[in-house]
C-alpha cells in the first residue's frame, strides 16, 4: 500500500504504519454514537454556586496563590482567522458590486466600529489612494474587503485570531486576544511571587509573528500589572497527523501521487497540554476575551471555578490516601461514593452489589484520574457542544462534553435529550493534572479513542474524509473526573465571525 516516498514521509512525521492502519479502519467502521442518559442541568450534573460556597472557592484559590503552587494558562491559540472572515471572502468570489445580505451591509455599514479599521485605512490608501470611506462612495466594497483579507493587504485571512486587531481601548490604541490573555493572566493566574505562565498553541507559519509581538508587549504589561511573564508556545505535533482518504476509504493522493496529512483537531493539543508541568491550567480559546472595562466578572468566576476545584481535588486527595494507606470503614467508603456519585455525579449501578475490598478498588480507580471544572452557560443560541451525563466504557455514567455530532440523530430519545439542554460548553475549564503524590499524570491515558470524528472536507475540488483526533475538551478528557459549574453569559464572548466584534462587549 505504502511506497518508499511514503514511508519517509511517516518517518518525518513520527508516525508508524501501525497508526495508518488504525486510522484507515476507523474510516471503515466509523465511531459509535454516545450513549446518554440525560442533558446536565441545575442540580443535575450542573453545580451552582451559592454566595457562600463562591466566596469559600475564591478564598481557597487566593490561600493557593498565596503559596507556591505552580500555576498555567493555556491557550489554544493556532488556528487561522479564515472561518472569521467566510462571510467577507464569499462577498469578494461571488463578485457582488455591493453588499446583499445582511451580514454585508453591517459590516460595511459599521466598518468604522472595528479595531482594525486604522489599520485597513492605511491599508486603502496605500493600496488605491483613497481612505475607506472614499473607496465605499465609490461603491467599491471589494477592494476594502481585498485590502482587509489579501496578502497585500492585512492578510488578515491568513491570520491566527490571537493576532488580529480586537479591542480599541483609547482613541488610537487596540489591543489583540494574545494581549487581553496576558491581561487576564495576570490578574487571576498570577502566583505568590507575582510570575505568570502562559502557553499558547502555535502554528509554525506564524510562530515568528506571536513572537515579536509578545517581545513588543510584555515589558509594558509587566509594568501596568505588576508582574513576570513566562511566555511559552508550542505546536501542533505531526505525528499527531491524520491521513486524509477518498470517499472509498483509500488513501488520499494528489496529482503528484502524494498523502494527503491533515491536522486532527483540538485534540491532538492533549499532547501540548501533557508536556506542560503546572499542577492548575487554565484552559480557554483565544477568542474569548473581552476589554479590560467588562472584564470583572470573568475574574471573578475563574478564581471560583480554581477554588472549587481545588475543594475537589483536597477531598480526592485525602479520600485515596485512606484507600491507600488504611482499611476503611464501609461508612468511609459510603462518604466516598456519595461525592463520587454527587459533586462529580458518577454513578455505577453496581456498585450496590460490591463488597468492600470491590468498593475500595472501583473508588481508588475513579479518584486516581485529572479533574477538571468546566464553566458551563445557560444556552442562548450560541454555537458550541453541551454537557451531557453519558455512558462509559465500563458501564459507568458521568459528565462529559458532546457535540452534536457525537449523537445518533436516528434515535428519538437521545435527540430529545439533546434538545432539553439548558447549557452549553464556552471552553472555560480549570484542571488539576497531577495526582495525590504530587506526580503529573500521563494524560495520554485517559482519552476515549471512540469519540473522534469523520468530517467532510474538499481538496482541490475532489471530496475527501477526513478523521479528527477526539476533541480537547471532549473524548481526550473523557476519563477524567468531571464536575460542570454554572458561569454567568458574562463570561463567554466569543468571535466567531468578524460582525461579532461589533457586539457592544467588544467595543
Amino acid at each position: 500500500m505504502f511506497n518508499e516516498k511514503d514511508l519517509q514521509l511517516l518517518q518525518q512525521k513520527g508516525i508508524s504504519q501501525d497508526t495508518i492502519q488504525q486510522q484507515l479502519r476507523r474510516f471503515e467502521k466509523g465511531f459509535p454514537y454516545l450513549k446518554i442518559e440525560c442533558a446536565a442541568t441545575p442540580g443535575n450534573g450542573i453545580t451552582v454556586l451559592t454566595t457562600k460556597e463562591f466566596n469559600a472557592c475564591t478564598e481557597l484559590w487566593r490561600n493557593y496563590r498565596a503559596t507556591d503552587g505552580s500555576i498555567l494558562k493555556f491557550v489554544p491559540a493556532s488556528g487561522a482567522a479564515s472561518r472569521m472572515f467566510k462571510d467577507i471572502f464569499a462577498f469578494i468570489t461571488a463578485g457582488k458590486a455591493q453588499p446583499e445580505t445582511d451580514f454585508e451591509k453591517q459590516f460595511f455599514a459599521q466598518i468604522q466600529n472595528f479595531a482594525f479599521h486604522d489599520l485597513l485605512n492605511q491599508a486603502c490608501q496605500r493600496l488605491h489612494g483613497k481612505s475607506i470611506q472614499q473607496l465605499i462612495d465609490d461603491g467599491r466594497f471589494t477592494d476594502v474587503a481585498q485590502a482587509l483579507l489579501s496578502p497585500e493587504g492585512l492578510n488578515y485571512g491568513a491570520m491566527p485570531k490571537a493576532l488580529l486587531q480586537f479591542h480599541k481601548t483609547t482613541v488610537k490604541a487596540t489591543r489583540t486576544p494574545l494581549e487581553e490573555h496576558l491581561e487576564e493572566g495576570a490578574q487571576y493566574a498570577a502566583d505568590c511571587n507575582r510570575n505568570v505562565n502562559i502557553h499558547f498553541t502555535v502554528s509554525p507559519e506564524h510562530r515568528d509573528a506571536f513572537q515579536r509581538l509578545i517581545d513588543k508587549q510584555v515589558p509594558r504589561l509587566e509594568k501596568v500589572w505588576g508582574v513576570k511573564f513566562h511566555v511559552t508556545m508550542s505546536e501542533q505535533m505531526p505525528a499527531t497527523d491524520t491521513i486524509a482518504v477518498d470517499m472509498n476509504n483509500a488513501p488520499y493522493r494528489d496529482d503528484d501521487g502524494n498523502l494527503l496529512f491533515r491536522p486532527a483537531g483540538h485534540g491532538a493539543l492533549i499532547e501540548n497540554l501533557n508536556a506542560q508541568p503546572q499542577q492548575v491550567v487554565f484552559v480557554k480559546n483565544i477568542d474569548n476575551v473581552v476589554p479590560t472595562r467588562l472584564r470583572a466578572e470573568t475574574i471573578r468566576y475563574k478564581k471560583a471555578l480554581a477554588g472549587y476545584l481545588l475543594m475537589i481535588q483536597n477531598k480526592i486527595a485525602s479520600f485515596l490516601n485512606t484507600l491507600e494507606h488504611g482499611t476503611p470503614s464501609r461508612k468511609q467508603l459510603d462518604t466516598m461514593l456519595h461525592f463520587l456519585e454527587n459533586t462529580l455525579s458518577t454513578k455505577f449501578p453496581a456498585t450496590a452489589q460490591m463488597d468492600d475490598k470491590q468498593l475500595a478498588d472501583y473508588l481508588f480507580k475513579k479518584f486516581n484520574r485529572p479533574i477538571r471544572v468546566c464553566g458551563m452557560v445557560k444556552n442562548e443560541g450560541e454555537p458550541g457542544g453541551g454537557p451531557y451525563l453519558a455512558y462509559n466504557p465500563d458501564g459507568s455514567c458521568s459528565p462529559q462534553i458532546l457535540e452534536a455530532a457525537q449523537i445518533n440523530p436516528d434515535d428519538a430519545r437521545s435527540v430529545d435529550i439533546m434538545r432539553s439542554g439548558t447549557h452549553f460548553n464556552p471552553v472555560d475549564l480549570v484542571c488539576y493534572l497531577h495526582d495525590y503524590k504530587g506526580q503529573p499524570f500521563d494524560l495520554k491515558q485517559f482519552v476515549d479513542p471512540d469519540t473522534g470524528l469523520i468530517s467532510l472536507k474538499s481538496k482541490n475540488g475532489v471530496d475527501i474524509k477526513a478523521l479528527e483526533l477526539p476533541g480537547l475538551w471532549n473524548g481526550s478528557m473523557s476519563d477524567w473526573n468531571t464536575a460542570f459549574v454554572e458561569v454567568p453569559a458574562a463570561t463567554f464572548n466569543p468571535v466567531k465571525t468578524v460582525n461579532d466584534l461589533l457586539r457592544k462587549q467588544h467595543q
